[in-house]
């Protein structure tokens, strides 16, 4: 039995069951896990960017909606931290055109 218990232990990180941390104010994506049902190969599962409200113990989470102000309390393991640019700042470059003719 021991044995059954410690392979379990150890299998836990190929199911991909990790610990994720999160933190209030921090920007994160929504896992859709409705899209199931109407596969679409371009359509994206991940919904956002939401902004981290309440985090609670034992990865429950309480994210907020800019747009409407409403708040969810969803599961820890269906988000994701947004890596992108924050609301309020865009990333530009300026790039130079040369004309190859030249």
């Amino acid at each position: 039995m021991d044995e059954f218990r410690l392979h379990a232990y150890e299998s836990v990180d190929a199911a991909a069951i990790k610990p994720r941390h999160f933190h209030e104010g921090q920007l994160v994506l929504l896992y859709n896990s409705r899209l199931k049902l109407f596969p679409g190969k371009l359509k994206s599962r991940w919904w956002g960017p939401y902004v981290v409200h309440k985090v609670y113990p034992y990865g429950a989470v309480d994210i907020r909606d800019q747009k409407s102000d409403s708040i969810w309390k969803v599961n820890g393991q269906r988000l994701k931290a947004y890596v992108g640019v924050e609301s309020g700042m865009e990333a530009r470059e300026l790039a130079t055109l040369v004309d190859p003719k030249v």
